[in-house]
């Protein structure tokens, strides 16, 4: 795709502004970094705050009495209890248990509020708009919000001077309030592993929103570059990479998204697609399960690369991998066949013809940091 085919955010003109360097993504031109470089970006957003343009993603609103109820069919998830004013990390599946997107669901009180990832936005309307139909109201905002992610230790500080209840929420709260006068959807979440925020504006009023959070001292922008080595670090998977419709919830070692009460024993049991095939699963076993990977050389081990064992056998491949600026080493995740996903031990990573050894590992590589009050 060129740069003209390519879709824009309504904060383009201020990446171009910041001198971004911009790429393709998911059918949008965005930044992948700033002058500042990625391992600075990555670095920053450990030690102060960054924000992050992620107006690409897709906000759909679900209204109707039976809204919850007609989401829960979709998804492994606890949607009718969802306390108003909180948040929950969720996954469409299809038949045969294969994850179709994975998804933030919030209890605005009169509606759900979704965000979905970019490169199923499309695809996730029309999901919920054939199955839902007749049961809720479908609304997309793609065209009439924007999203920013404000994230890391100094994130409360800074949002907090625009409006100060931010600073006692805690991790995944969600609640609606001003911002600069304007009407904006904030929850206290993010994808670095940090504490931040994540703030659905409109999009008449997100540039000068953005600009307000970047004029702090704290604050500098960060593009995807640090947005994908932040993630991994923090063990959180990337949809399309480190999972897919091929791929299950418990083969992903998602298993801990799947609610209690629509697990094989809890109260509302079953009832989403795939349900037989992962319940068969988390009490037979899978095949193969992602594992976090540590290489133990200085070599970063990228996605796609094959993982063998002792004896050179193929037992699994790379989906995310990198350097992770924060351990000062290179980190990886993948799938790996089950008899071989123990931690700590040792398998191999082919890397232009030559094996890296690896230790399958704990994730995340480095300590979350969610304010849980």
């Amino acid at each position: 795709m060129t740069p003209e085919n390519l879709a824009k955010t309504p904060l383009h003109a201020l990446h171009l502004e910041l001198g971004a360097r911009m790429v393709p993504f998911a059918g949008y031109d965005m930044p992948v970094q700033y002058p500042l470089g990625v391992l600075k970006e990555h670095l920053h957003t450990r030690a102060q705050a960054g924000l992050f343009d992620v107006s690409h993603m897709g906000q759909i609103r679900l209204r109707g009495a039976a809204a919850a109820e007609a989401l829960e069919s979709l998804v492994p998830v606890d949607i009718v209890d969802l306390p108003v004013g909180m948040q929950r990390y969720a996954m469409f599946t299809k038949a045969d248990g294969g994850i179709l997107d994975d998804l933030m669901v919030a209890n605005a009180g009169d509606h759900l509020f979704l965000v979905v990832n970019a490169a199923c936005k499309e695809q996730d309307l029309a999901h919920l708009e054939q199955h839902l139909e007749g049961r809720c109201e479908v609304e997309s905002l793609f065209d009439s919000r924007a999203l920013l992610a404000l994230q890391g230790p100094a994130a409360a500080e800074v949002l907090g001077r625009l409006a100060p209840q931010v600073k006692t929420m805690t991790f995944m709260q969600f609640t609606t309030l001003e911002l600069l006068g304007v009407e904006c959807h904030v929850s206290r979440s993010g994808y670095t592993g940090e504490d931040g925020y994540e703030i659905s504006v409109p999009v008449a009023q997100a540039e000068a929103l953005a600009r307000a959070l970047l004029a702090e001292p704290e604050v500098q922008p960060i593009g995807l570059g640090a947005r994908d080595s932040l993630r991994l670090e923090a063990g959180l998977c990337l949809y399309g990479h480190d999972m897919d419709s091929l791929t299950t919830p418990v083969e992903a070692s998602l298993g801990w998204a799947i609610s209690k009460a629509r697990r094989v024993d809890g109260a509302r049991a079953g009832g989403f697609p795939g349900a037989e095939r992962v319940f068969a699963q988390q009490k037979e076993g899978v095949a193969s399960k992602r594992v976090g990977l540590l290489p133990q050389e200085r070599v970063p081990v990228r996605e796609g690369a094959e993982i063998v064992d002792a004896e050179g056998t193929v037992i699994g491949r790379v989906t995310s991998g990198g350097f992770g600026p924060s351990l000062g080493a290179p980190v990886a995740m993948g799938y790996v066949e089950s008899a071989h996903a123990a931690l700590d031990n040792e398998v191999f990573a082919m890397v232009r013809g030559k094996r890296v050894p690896m230790k399958v590992a704990k994730t995340p590589f480095v300590p979350q940091r969610y304010y849980r009050g």
